[in-house]
């Protein structure tokens, strides 16, 4: 094949357009991107692991915001740190002031505590106990 790939890129840019949120087409397909027609064909392995990177990058800078020094905590309290603001978003996460305020003085068991007086471990369940667990064990 010899088509200039950038040059192609370029034009299906313009001619689909680039939505960068889920939109039914003219077919009344659902897609996103530059006409990812994802109903049908999905995403792969790759593309989700991809998109997964990027939103636990998304989620350290909002830890960043919400509870500056997480990156002080242990390993294993990180990605408890990361796992419930990835699975609530930071808006949620930020009206957990106890816990934060438990967190913010390096009481984890406090925290423990706090993480399961909450609607979230009741509607996640076992994700909740095991998340928990990790937060008192650090």
């Amino acid at each position: 094949m010899s088509y200039d790939e950038n040059t192609l890129t370029q034009e299906l840019m313009r001619d689909e357009g680039v939505r960068l949120k889920p939109y039914r087409c003219t077919a009344g397909k659902l897609t996103i991107g530059v006409g990812r027609n994802i109903e049908d064909n999905g995403i792969t392995n790759d593309e989700a692991a991809y998109l997964l990177k990027n939103d636990i990058k998304n989620c350290e800078r909002d830890l960043d915001t919400l509870l500056p020094g997480w990156k002080n905590f242990s390993d294993t309290r990180q990605r408890v740190l990361l796992n419930m603001v990835f699975n609530m978003g930071r808006a949620r996460l930020a009206g957990f002031a106890k816990f934060l305020g438990c967190l913010k003085v390096g009481d984890f068991v406090g925290a423990a505590d706090q993480m399961m007086d909450s609607a979230w471990a009741k509607q996640v369940g076992q994700r909740a106990v095991r998340l928990r667990d990790m937060m008192l064990r650090g």
